[in-house]
Parts: C-alpha cells; sequence; structure tokens
C-alpha cells in the first residue's frame, strides 16, 4: 500500500467527499475529491517562500514547464496543450505557494498530463538558456553587435512589467508590502521589474533542490476517475524515487504595530498636465486581522466584511459611494483571505491625496457608529444568505469548477486548516445564524477585528507624469553602467549566449518524445444539452433539468426592439445600471438589500449576427436571477419588479454607478489590453464588431470617460435618467420569454410560483421592428496611447461568416499558426508574454494579438510572416494539432446549469445541434491543402486594419507605422 487513508468527509451541500491520504514513502500528503463529475482534475502545489522580490518562484514556475529527464524538450508545456484534448492547463505563482494544475475529461489524456507535469516538477532539466529566455537576461540590442545599447529581455521580466503597470497591482502590491513588514508576504513573489536581474541561474536552481520535494508537497485530484489509479500512477510516475525529507517552510505570524502608520507612494500615469492628474489618487485603509486556518473565525470576518461592503445597503460601501471624496469604492475592497493572515481592505479610487485624512476620519467614524448602534438582522441574515448560495453554486469559468474548489482547498491546507472545515460550512453557518441574533456580536466583532486593532496601514498612492520616464531612465542609466564595466570576455559571453538562445530556440525538437491523443481519441459528436419548451404565464418558456445543487437560473429573454441611436449608444450603462437602481417606492438601498436576502440580479445582452450574414443581426436583452430554489418565487417577483418600476429619479445614485463604471473600465487596459487591441483592430468590420467595440473596446472607454465627464451637469444627468428610462419602457412592452434551469424535481413548483408572479401581465405580440444597426466598412489603422510599459499589438482581416464552408478551416488555421509560429516568434523569440491568432465568427474576422509585448512593428511583421511559413512547414502533425485545439474548445465543457444556457442561447441564434455538429465535422476533416487555401483565399493580399496599445515614448514608432494616434 502506497497511499494510507487517514480521512473522509463529505460535503453534502456540495455533492463531494474529500478522502485524505499520505504517501507512505514520502509523507506527500494526497486530497482526493470524489464526485461525479467528468471533468477530471489534477493539482500539485509546493509552498514557496521567497525572501527577496526577484520573482525566483515566478521564474522557477516558467522554468520547470522547459523540459525534464524524460521529455528532454525545450517546450513541453506548450507542445502539451496542442496534443491534448485538456480543458484547462496552467500553473501559478501565489504570494507563498507554486501550483502545477489540469483538468481533462479524456482518461488518456489524463495520464499523459500527469506524466508530463510530475517529470516537469519533480525532474526539470532548469536549462541556463531556459533561465534566460523565461527569466531576464542581458542581450545587446543588435544580438552580435557589443557597440549596441544593452537591454533587458525575458518572458517573466516584460510579464511582470506589464503586470505592474497596472495601478491596481501596484497598489495592492504597496499595501501588502507595509502590511506584512518581516515575512514572504513583503515581497512581490512574482517579482520586481527593477530586482529581476538580480536573480541568478545559481540561485533558481537551488530553490528548486530545497522547496520542490515530495515531502514538501500536496497534491491535490477531482472528479470520476479512481481514486487508486492517482495514487498508483503518482508513485509509479515520481513519489517512488524519493525518500521522505523534513521541510519547515512555515510562515512566522507578522509582528503587530503598535500604532497605525501611513505609506505614500506613486504610480505613473500619462498626464499632459497637473490638472489632469487631480482625481486619480488611489487611498486604501488595510487591516491585518487573524490566522486564516481558523475557519469559524475567518467566517466571522467574512461576515463582517460582507455586512460592512457586499452592497449599496451595506454601511461602509455606502460611505465610499456617497461621500464625495473618490470616484468609485477600491477594487481591492472586502476580504483576503488568500495568505496565512487574513487582510481586510476599504478604500477609494479616483481621489485626491489631501482627502487621505478625511477619508479615514469618515471610515473610523462608520465602523464606530456599528460598534455603538449595530447592524440591522436583516442585512447580516442577507450576507449568510449570499454565502450559503456562494458555496452551493456550480460556477464554470476560465477555470473548471474542480480547480477552483482544489485550489480554495489547497491554500487552506497548506495554511494549517482543516480540510473539512474548509468546504463543510454548513456547521458554522448555522451557528452564525443564532448568533447574529445577538446585538452585541456585530457590535465586538467590529470593534475588536477592526477599531481595536492598531496593525492598520493608510496608503495613498498619487499618479506622477514623470514616473514612466524616470523609470525607464533608471533602468537605462543602470544598463549603462553595466555595459560600462562590461571586460570584453563579459561582452563576448552576452553575444555567444545570444547566439545559442536563438538557435536554441529556432530548433526542432521531436514532439514524439512527449505522448499524446490524436484524433482517434476525439469522442464523437458534440455532448448537447436538450430542454423542454412550452408556455407559462402567458409567455414561451424553456425548461431544463439539470443537476445544479439547488440551485435555480431563471432568465427573461426579452426581444430588444428599435431604438434610437442614441439609446444604442447607452445600452452598457442601461444594463449596469437597471439592477443597482431603486423599484417603485422603494430606493436603491432597500433594494439591493432585498436582492441580497433573494439571490443573485443581474442584466446583460446577448447579440450575435446569423451563421450566413453579417448584417443580420439579433439582440435579446437578458435580466437573470440565480437563487437558492426555496426563494424561486421570491425571485420571479424581484425581475417582474426589475423590469417594470426599476426607477432612474435617483440621480445621484446614476452619477456613481456610472463613475464606477468608468474606474473599472480604466483598470481594464492593462490587463486585458490584448482583447481591446483586438475588438479596436476588427472595429471597421461590421455592425457585431462595430458595437462590440463600442460597448465593449477602447472607443467604449474613452465614450464613458467623456459621459462621466459630463454628468457634472445637471441637465447631462437629468438626459441619462431620461434615456435610461426610455430604453426601460421600450423593454418592458417588449415580446419575451423564460429560460428556467433547475433540478427536475423543482420545475412543477417553479411553474406555479411563475403563474402568480405573471398573472396580472397579458402576453406580447412580436414587433415586426426589431433592433437595427447599420454601419459601413472602415479601415482601422490605430495606435491608443496609455499608461503601459508593454504593448499590446493586433491586425485583423476581414473573414466570413460561421455558416461559410471556410469558416472551421480558419479556425483551425488561427491554432495552426499560432501553435507552429507566432507561440516561437512572439514569446520565445520576442520575449512577450504571449501572442497568437484565431478566427472570430460573431465579427467574421480573423485576427493576430500579443500580450504584454516589448516590441511593435517586429510583431506586426511576424504576424505577416506567419503566412509565408504556411507554404512550407505544417506538416500533419501541426495540422492535427491545430484541429484538436479546435475541438477541444468547441468541446469545452460548462456547468450543468451552464450548459443548459449555452445550448438555448446557441440555438436562439441559429446555432442548432445540427449547425455546431456539422461545424464540428469539418474542422475533424481539415486537411493541409485546405489551411493553404484559405489562407490564399482570405488572408494573403489583402489589407490588415490594425491597432496597437502603447505609451507615450512608443508614439513616435506607431507614427512611423502611419497609425492615427489616440489618447486613452
Amino acid at each position: 500500500m502506497t497511499f494510507e487513508h487517514l480521512a473522509s468527509h463529505r460535503i453534502p451541500s456540495m455533492n463531494i467527499e474529500v478522502q485524505e491520504y499520505r504517501h507512505t514513502g514520502t509523507g506527500a500528503r494526497h486530497f482526493h475529491l470524489a464526485c461525479e463529475d467528468t471533468n477530471n482534475a489534477f493539482l500539485v502545489a509546493f509552498p514557496t517562500v521567497p525572501q527577496d522580490s526577484t520573482g525566483v518562484a515566478h521564474i522557477l514556475e516558467h522554468t520547470t514547464l522547459c523540459g525534464s529527464a524524460q521529455f528532454p524538450v525545450r517546450d513541453p508545456f506548450f507542445m502539451m496543450t496542442r496534443r491534448s484534448l485538456n480543458t484547462f492547463m496552467n500553473a501559478y505563482t501565489s504570494s507563498d505557494v507554486t501550483a502545477y494544475p489540469f483538468a481533462t475529461q479524456n482518461p488518456k489524456d489524463f495520464d499523459n498530463l500527469l506524466q508530463v507535469y510530475l517529470d516537469a516538477v519533480f525532474f526539470p532539466r532548469l536549462d541556463a538558456l531556459d533561465f534566460a529566455q523565461e527569466g531576464c537576461r542581458l542581450e545587446f540590442l543588435e544580438s552580435e553587435n557589443p557597440d549596441s545599447e544593452l537591454v533587458y529581455k525575458g518572458v517573466v521580466f516584460n510579464e511582470m512589467k506589464g503586470a505592474m503597470g497596472a495601478p491596481v497591482t501596484q497598489l495592492w502590491q504597496y499595501l501588502q508590502t507595509a502590511l506584512f513588514p518581516t515575512n514572504t508576504y513583503h515581497y512581490n513573489s512574482g517579482g520586481e521589474p527593477t530586482d529581476i536581474p538580480n536573480l541568478s541561474w545559481e540561485q533558481l536552481k537551488a530553490f528548486h533542490a530545497s522547496h520542490y520535494h515530495p515531502s514538501n508537497a500536496v497534491i491535490l485530484t477531482y472528479g470520476s476517475f479512481p481514486v487508486e489509479q492517482h495514487q498508483a500512477r503518482i508513485h509509479e510516475l515520481a513519489l517512488s524515487k524519493f525518500e521522505q525529507r523534513s521541510f519547515d517552510f512555515s510562515i512566522p505570524d507578522e509582528q503587530r504595530y503598535s500604532e497605525p502608520f501611513k505609506v505614500d507612494e506613486v504610480y505613473p500615469m500619462a498626464a499632459a498636465s497637473e490638472q489632469e492628474l487631480q482625481g486619480h489618487t488611489h487611498i486604501v485603509m488595510g487591516w491585518l486581522l487573524g490566522r486564516t486556518d481558523d475557519q469559524k473565525a475567518l467566517m466571522h470576518a467574512g461576515l463582517l466584511s460582507g455586512a460592512l461592503l457586499d452592497n449599496s445597503a451595506s454601511p461602509l460601501r455606502h460611505l465610499l459611494e456617497t461621500c464625495g471624496l473618490g470616484s468609485a469604492p477600491s477594487d481591492l475592497c472586502g476580504l483576503d483571505d488568500s495568505m496565512q493572515e487574513a487582510v481586510f481592505v476599504c478604500g477609494l479610487e479616483g481621489s485626491d491625496a489631501e482627502q487621505a485624512e478625511l477619508m479615514q476620519q469618515q471610515v473610523l467614524e462608520v465602523l464606530e457608529d456599528v460598534a455603538e448602534q449595530g447592524l440591522p438582522e436583516e442585512l447580516l441574515a442577507s450576507v449568510l444568505h449570499q454565502i450559503e448560495l456562494e458555496q452551493r453554486q456550480i460556477r464554470s469559468g476560465r477555470e473548471p469548477y474542480g480547480i477552483q474548489i482544489m485550489w480554495r482547498l489547497m491554500s487552506a491546507i497548506l495554511h494549517g486548516a482543516e480540510p473539512e472545515s474548509v468546504l463543510d460550512i454548513d456547521p458554522v453557518l448555522e451557528d452564525l445564524q443564532q448568533q447574529i441574533k445577538d446585538p452585541n456580536f456585530i457590535k465586538s466583532l467590529v470593534r475588536r477585528l477592526l477599531l481595536d486593532n492598531p496593525h492598520r496601514v493608510l496608503l495613498v498612492m498619487e499618479p506622477d507624469a514623470d514616473k514612466s520616464a524616470r523609470d525607464a531612465n533608471a533602468e537605462k542609466q543602470r544598463l549603462a553602467e553595466v555595459k560600462a564595466n562590461l571586460s570584453e570576455q563579459q561582452q563576448q559571453q552576452i553575444i555567444e549566449q545570444a547566439i545559442a538562445l536563438k538557435q536554441r530556440q529556432q530548433s526542432l525538437d521531436d514532439p514524439e518524445l512527449l505522448p499524446r491523443v490524436g484524433r482517434e481519441d476525439v469522442p464523437h459528436g458534440l455532448k448537447i444539452v436538450k430542454g423542454e419548451s412550452r408556455t407559462t404565464a402567458n409567455m414561451p418558456s424553456h425548461w431544463y433539468a439539470q443537476g445544479t445543487n439547488g440551485i435555480l437560473h431563471e432568465k427573461l429573454i426579452i426581444e430588444v426592439p428599435a431604438l434610437t441611436p442614441e439609446e444604442i449608444g447607452y445600452l452598457p450603462v442601461f444594463w449596469e445600471c437597471l439592477t443597482e437602481v431603486g423599484l417603485g417606492a422603494q430606493d436603491y438601498m432597500k433594494i439591493q438589500t432585498r436582492q441580497a436576502n433573494t439571490g443573485i440580479v443581474s442584466s446583460s445582452l446577448s447579440i450575435r449576427a446569423s451563421v450566413d450574414d453579417e448584417n443580420d443581426i439579433k439582440a435579446r436583452f437578458i435580466l437573470a436571477g440565480e437563487g437558492l430554489v426555496r426563494n424561486q418565487q421570491a425571485i420571479s417577483q424581484l425581475l417582474v419588479d426589475t423590469l417594470h418600476e426599476a426607477r432612474f429619479d435617483e440621480q445621484r445614485r446614476l452619477r456613481e454607478i456610472v463613475a464606477q463604471m468608468r474606474s473599472s473600465a480604466d483598470m481594464s487596459i492593462t490587463n486585458a489590453g490584448h482583447s481591446l487591441a483586438m475588438l479596436a483592430a476588427s472595429s471597421g468590420m461590421g455592425p457585431i464588431a462595430q458595437l462590440h467595440s463600442r460597448w465593449d473596446g477602447l472607443q467604449g472607454i474613452r465614450y464613458l470617460q467623456k459621459l462621466d465627464d459630463s454628468l457634472d451637469s445637471v441637465q447631462h444627468l437629468k438626459h441619462l435618467a431620461d434615456i435610461l428610462s426610455s430604453i426601460r419602457d421600450k423593454l418592458a412592452a417588449a415580446p419575451r420569454e423564460l429560460l428556467i434551469v433547475s433540478e427536475g424535481s423543482d420545475h412543477t413548483l417553479v411553474a406555479e410560483g411563475l403563474e402568480r408572479v405573471w398573472a396580472d401581465y397579458p402576453a406580447v405580440a412580436s414587433n415586426a421592428e426589431g433592433f437595427q444597426y447599420q454601419t459601413e466598412r472602415q479601415h482601422i489603422q490605430q495606435a491608443w496611447v496609455t499608461s503601459t510599459p508593454v504593448n499590446f499589438c493586433s491586425q485583423a482581416y476581414a473573414a466570413i461568416t460561421p455558416g461559410h464552408a471556410d469558416a472551421p478551416i480558419l479556425s483551425v488555421l488561427g491554432k495552426v499558426l499560432t501553435n507552429g509560429y507566432l507561440h516561437g516568434a512572439i514569446r520565445e523569440q520576442g520575449g512577450a508574454y504571449g501572442g497568437g491568432a484565431g478566427y472570430d465568427p460573431d465579427s467574421a474576422s480573423f485576427r493576430f494579438f500579443s500580450y504584454r509585448d516589448p516590441r511593435m512593428s517586429e510583431t506586426l511583421q511576424d504576424f505577416g510572416k506567419s503566412l509565408d511559413w504556411l507554404n512550407g512547414k505544417p506538416g500533419e502533425r501541426e495540422l492535427e494539432e491545430g484541429i484538436l485545439g479546435t475541438v477541444k474548445q468547441l468541446d469545452m465543457p460548462e456547468s450543468p446549469a451552464g450548459e443548459a444556457i449555452r445550448a438555448h442561447f446557441n440555438a436562439m441564434h441559429g446555432r442548432s445541434p445540427e449547425f455546431l455538429n456539422t461545424f464540428r465535422n469539418r474542422v475533424l476533416d481539415t486537411t493541409l491543402d485546405d489551411l493553404r487555401r484559405v489562407s490564399e483565399t482570405w488572408l494573403v493580399g489583402k489589407q490588415a486594419d490594425t491597432a496597437i496599445i502603447c505609451n507615450t515614448e512608443a508614439a513616435d514608432s506607431a507614427a512611423d507605422l502611419q497609425l492615427e494616434t489616440r489618447t486613452i
């Protein structure tokens, strides 16, 4: 017996059994989360506790995935993404742990990935050239000319330049450094760009030797595959080759401050004058609370955080939204429990430094008032309701549900928590339900955790128009000093390293050294959930019986009627405001409490073109509710009231929401720059592309900025209220239908509740004049200038709708170009964090992109060179990898509710099961001749539209590319 069974814990609210094991030979801990989910997952994690900000743990994470003893190829991780049917592959470095997770539905694929992951983490090659590529290296601008400028290159170096270019990321790092003056959390585990060059290859190898051992590992598996099978393979592939060792990476509790203090920092912001810097300061207060291994104490802190900040009826959030000292509550607001000790944060963005002391005073006054007067039991009960709802929800998204659960469990285990207490929170919830009845409970909690806690920091981070230039000049000066002190031998070593690295990057490894799945392993046909349609409450309704763990998903789907051009522009503001305002005679604060006690209410727009005509668009407005099925009638009533009674006369509230929208949009630029660049590049290519750019892209951000500035005028604010009211009235009178997803046994109960709620609302006949949007083709050549230390580049070609026979082939082409050429050229050789190409069916375009990229014109050239590469290089292996990548994207699983919702909206927009399976079959039948033909037909020789996001210093280079410069 290689693993000793220690305990098992059933978590009823999640339908999961947590099984705890210990490897007898090494002491490695294994936790298996047994459930019926076929999307099985694996994760191996190591406590990593850096003592500086060189990014050693982060760079090691990258370098371990660059070849291992059994798989001596230079890029097994990215090669496996192409040779796999995985639903998720990644690696993470957080403040105190490094983790390597994957997920797949295919047993053969699971074993393939398990082999590669285990060999990578326990037996990596850690080649010096891989360290130079992934971390940071010195290189001459002209790689073989020692008289040219010396520069830093490296994937993590550029990644962290981009990451630390985001103001909120800088804000958090400054706060974490201040709150933790003596232990590992004081440092930036991802790496500070100024410190990353100080890390040596020898230090990297030593860090691996001291941290990456089974005795220091936690292994988690999730899903329906047998645990015995997992353990046999884990033992055989890795653990059997080690003996037990003693490790002590325990993190000492932080020494407490005897009194609060203030920290002043700056961040770069492009501005032409001091006036432009006004109203862009971040002010936050942070408290260090207790350890996160005590689940009861952590739930108390979570209850307090939710009661103070969850919604606009919460006293602290209400203050931050209405005090007039800033534009919006800080993105950092709330409880962070990811580290060994929890952190509570509140604050503002869009403020000025001179408001800091006043904001702190008002925050403390609110907390003092809560300590004296307490909070309504209804408010506290709503927070507990939201916690219960979050516990039961099976969420899908970028990370599969299993990965989400394992990440939560892993973090808690490494900090000393008992595994069953982390997931089985029902006993603590029941206890809290009784405790909130005592008025003194919340009073004593706020006093003990916050008011009487001297370990508090007031952080003020001001914008600085010169900081970007100062940082760039400091880097240049440092490099100049390094260059001045280089001997001829050292210069030659830099040149030889650059030559060797380039040769290594251009070398062709034998991919057959790695395991694979092939087309023969692809399951036959898409599994698409089927529902039932009938009439309920005088409207069409669509019902799906899915295992939702007691959660009801109810969506009111409304045909968007004809709107004026001005109303179309305001639609994103409308759907953001609709669920944040008052209803009927009740103001928005009362409605916020009602929502919290009912479920989760949201609104959105679903708009897509016909599969055969990009100008034939269908728009549906969605008002959605999610909640425990026991609240089904209250959810339905809330949706009805929101649709018919939403009030936009609370103009101050509208002003707050728009300001918060603007702040959120501004922050998205440095985190999602590649997506914004792609939206901009394709924005001239049809109505869907233009609308998405206008609503979600850089144009939308500029629109929000101008709207926010205009609302200082009472007249403009009233006009906004009138426009939103007009949109509401038109939607309330439009045809509608229902989508219901829940456990099948709950359908009768839900239907009865719907009939009662909608009894007074007659059916609405279909309107012949629906939503329309006319546009003309435009050619885009743009450079958007903002505060970013790295670039985001994109080019787009007008292509075809998904109903065209060539559309599936274009989908495969994007994967082949990314895998075969762009990854190597843009990431490995160019130093960007990422890059690629893909077909976008919604905008009927084919788009190239790069992410956190130090280059500009060279990247655009690489986009074009990839099409030249297509003529000679790809073979059957590259084709199959492109097909696998496309198929697994089409087959990507959702949560049970998500599967039903996706199926319904696909069918609603003409993507029937027959259409989707035909598209998928064409993907599987794609040939190399098909790839070359569609490239010649739709891309080669055609004009590409270009959009780049860059900084002021790079604007001249953009001008040289004949790009129109715009500032954001």
